[in-house]
């Protein structure tokens, strides 16, 4: 696990980057031109006809720098969450082996956990380092040294809690992205309003279209952002879910496969 945490450093800093880069190219070379040019379309088609009621535009409503705040981090959020959804792959993979191969009849007594755990230390590294196979090892060894099955069941559930907590800290900087995309559409807001504010004397003099467009900013930057947030909330969620789940499969695993079976 110690070898992991840098890599997952260095995986969430470079993702951050190719977001920044891939949203940002698709901001400068086709949303930000796009917009421009329906937004000259709509203010000839005004001045012809001052009764032209312009269509709601997608390039319209995503153009600001806030909205591409908000898609950069929406991209950061599910990379970071597809990294998770990786591991957490992995450990169900692991758990599909049959790491301890036990029958109804079979009893295994202390002096057979060498043999035991055998199969999990010719596992890879990187599947050595999985929560089942550290809850595996962890109760083999303590039943060795203890010859106690209700200490080796406290250990698995010790295991197993300090891995859950462990998911849940890590998810942390998402949380923090979640939290981050409205805020940062509510400064969209803010600035908008306040460019709305100080025009107002070009309304007063009848000129609204660059009011409305100030006001556009505040409405659009929010409504986009309101959006991402609940879909990076339910990617959340779903994580959440599964890595709970994870944690009750492998309790339930050792205690089917392994404690059940275990004699002194």
């Amino acid at each position: 696990m110690s070898k992991r945490l840098p890599v997952e450093f260095i995986y969430q800093f470079l993702s951050l980057i190719i977001a920044i880069i891939i949203v940002h190219s698709i901001y400068v070379g086709v949303i930000r031109p796009t917009a421009e040019t329906i937004l000259e379309e709509r203010s000839i088609m005004l001045s012809e006809n001052p009764a032209y009621i312009p269509k709601r535009s997608f390039y319209i409503v995503v153009k600001d720098f806030e909205q591409e705040a908000c898609f950069v981090l929406m991209l950061w959020a599910i990379s970071l969450m597809i990294y998770k959804a990786r591991h957490n792959m992995m450990e169900r993979h692991v758990l599909q082996m049959n790491l301890v191969s036990t029958l109804d009849e079979t009893s295994i007594l202390p002096q057979d956990t060498r043999e035991y755990s055998r199969p999990i230390q010719a596992l890879d590294q990187e599947y050595q380092g999985l929560l089942i196979s550290r809850a595996l090892m962890t109760a083999l060894h303590r039943f060795r040294s203890t010859q106690n099955i209700q200490d080796v069941s406290n250990a698995i559930q010790s295991v197993c809690e300090a891995e859950a907590e462990r998911l849940e800290s890590e998810l942390s900087m998402i949380r923090y992205i979640a939290w981050a995309i409205p805020s940062i559409g509510f400064l969209g807001t803010v600035r908008g309003i306040g460019q709305a504010l100080g025009q107002a004397h070009q309304a007063v003099g009848g000129e609204i279209t660059i009011v409305t467009q100030s006001l556009g900013v505040a409405f659009n930057s929010t409504f986009v952002a309101l959006l991402i947030s609940i879909l990076i909330m339910f990617l959340l969620h779903q994580l959440q879910l599964a890595q709970e789940r994870l944690t009750q499969e492998v309790q339930s695993y050792c205690d089917e496969k392994l404690v059940s079976h275990l004699k002194t």
